[in-house]
């Protein structure tokens, strides 16, 4: 009897210690849509080759939006996430997420836009007031729209925000039901060709846009060498997208709604792409971003844009 008690807990502990490597064999990626660089690498393969030489396997899981990656991110259901705009970070940070930046796309002032049908009579910032404006709360565009009523000295009850997702806003800009929509590409451009609206106004002096990419804080202290891989496998995919508009464009057409593939490339050439390392003196405009939102009272409490995590490619 006490010798088959020996072999069943040998076994449930050998058991145990196989799901534990199976799991640690294993890397969550979350991402979104709008992701162009992990959609890129998925749809081509090029990590999950890199990943499986080192006995890694990926497993991919899309979301509707940035907040609820990273929410998926703190809570451990994914390990990493693609890229989300700027501002999403601030509102994890402000939930006590424990996350860590791992990379950035840098700037790309002018892949958002507050947009007008071409036949507005809204023709500067200051006729915002008093209009019903489509906005995606949390995102990039809810900071634009922020930044742009404060140049134009407005404040943002001098509008009426229509909290609604992208293909939402187009459509409600579309038929009238709202004045003027913020987004981003390539919804700008899509836009702009497919409705012929107009930019009233791109991000350029006003919001960079910068798209950052993060991990759990465990994470990254125990797989540094997958992160390396990851990072230069985005570097890469960067270049690939730059040098091959056309290539990328034909791939990315039929999962953004079968856009045109010069939308696609004209939507992608407002993007950077250019990735790079974050360091925590380039969060001065998180911090600002922080506390724009926390002014008006969308995040609980103030926070610290530097009191986060940074991880940084080793160099030869």
């Amino acid at each position: 009897m006490r010798n088959i008690t020996k072999t069943i807990l040998a076994s449930l502990l050998f058991s145990s210690l196989l799901a534990s490597a199976n799991a640690e064999e294993t890397l969550r990626i979350g991402y979104q849509k709008s992701s162009t660089l992990l959609t890129l690498i998925k749809q081509r393969g090029d990590l999950d080759k890199a990943l499986a030489d080192r006995g890694i396997k990926v497993t991919w899981h899309e979301f509707t939006s940035g907040l609820p990656l990273l929410e998926a991110l703190n809570l451990n259901n994914v390990d990493l996430s693609a890229d989300v705009a700027d501002t999403v970070p601030v509102f994890a940070q402000a939930a006590g997420a424990d996350l860590t930046y791992y990379a950035r796309e840098t700037p790309s002032p002018e892949a958002q836009a507050i947009l007008v049908s071409a036949n507005s009579s809204i023709k500067s910032l200051q006729d915002l007031k008093g209009k019903k404006i489509a906005v995606t709360k949390a995102a990039g565009s809810h900071y634009l729209l922020i930044a742009a009523l404060q140049k134009a000295g407005l404040k943002f009850s001098d509008v009426t925000p229509a909290w609604l997702t992208p293909a939402d806003g187009r459509a409600a800009l579309e038929h009238g039901s709202v004045d003027a929509w913020v987004t981003c590409e390539p919804f700008v451009t899509s836009s702009k060709v497919e409705q012929h609206t107009r930019v009233l106004v791109s991000g350029k002096g006003l919001a960079s846009y910068q798209r950052y990419y993060l991990v759990s804080t465990p994470y990254a202290q125990k797989h540094p060498e997958v992160l390396g891989i990851v990072y230069k496998t985005l570097d890469q995919e960067a270049q690939w997208l730059k040098a091959h508009p056309t290539d990328a464009a034909k791939i990315l057409s039929p999962l953004w709604g079968n856009l045109p593939l010069a939308t696609v490339e004209q939507a992608n050439q407002q993007r950077s792409y250019q990735i790079e390392p974050v360091n925590k003196s380039d969060l001065a405009e998180q911090q600002k971003i922080a506390d724009a939102f926390y002014q008006a009272k969308l995040l609980p409490k103030a926070i610290d844009a530097q009191d986060v995590g940074t991880w940084q490619p080793q160099t030869k």
